[in-house]
């Protein structure tokens, strides 16, 4: 008998070994897998989170575009039955900068064009039939206030800058038949009269080129 049980010691503690050796291998597999599990929770909690966020604030920015485009512009002054004849000589325009009226046949470049030097008043007219925004300035304008309403130019198709220096105010914004005096580049109605008249409903030939013009 007592053979017997030195014969069995060996096997047993062998079983024994290979026993707690599966036992940790177990609770190892566990652990990855809470890890894992855990780690895929976290990860599709931020893409749900992220998701959200993102369709919020699409929805936040359409709704911003939706208010800009239906509320009118504050100061803003408007004029209606604009002549658009064609001639070849310089028109006398009731307002500066003008807005409308009979124009030179060849637009002004208005594809994010920014031109350091005043350009003809009569392409420029033709440019805003094609639903372009014109900012103008002067040289009493804060040479920051150009600088960043000339990146925003730079930025947006049917658009175009250029000094004025006979205008009223330092800082004006023109579209077809529509303008307002801002009072710096920050200033609220700069995004809203881009996001209201950039191509908006005020244009006569929407979809119109702001290429193939001329250019200084």
């Amino acid at each position: 008998m007592a053979s017997a049980k030195k014969q069995d010691t060996p096997a047993s503690a062998r079983r024994a070994k290979l026993e707690e050796a599966r036992r940790k291998e177990r609770a190892r597999e566990r652990r990855n897998r809470i890890v894992t599990l855990t780690a895929s929770v976290a990860v599709v909690a931020a893409l749900v989170a992220g998701g959200g966020y993102l369709m919020s604030a699409a929805d936040d920015k359409e709704k911003a575009e939706t208010e800009a485009k239906s509320s009118p512009v504050r100061g803003e002054r408007t004029w209606d039955k604009l002549t658009q004849n064609h001639v070849d000589k310089q028109v006398d325009y009731p307002m500066n900068p003008p807005v409308g009226g009979d124009h030179n046949p060849v637009w002004m470049n208005c594809n994010a064009d920014v031109y350091p030097k005043a350009i003809p008043k009569e392409n420029a007219v033709h440019s805003l039939e094609h639903g372009a925004v014109w900012v103008t300035y002067t040289g009493k304008a804060k040479p920051a206030d150009v600088e960043k309403l000339g990146e925003r130019v730079k930025a947006t198709p049917y658009s175009l800058m250029s000094p004025v220096e006979d205008q009223a105010a330092p800082l004006m914004l023109s579209a077809w038949g529509k303008q307002v005096t801002v009072t710096s580049a920050t200033d609220a109605r700069v995004a809203q009269f881009f996001t209201k008249y950039v191509q908006g409903p005020q244009t006569p030939e929407p979809g119109a080129a702001c290429t193939g013009g001329i250019a200084q």
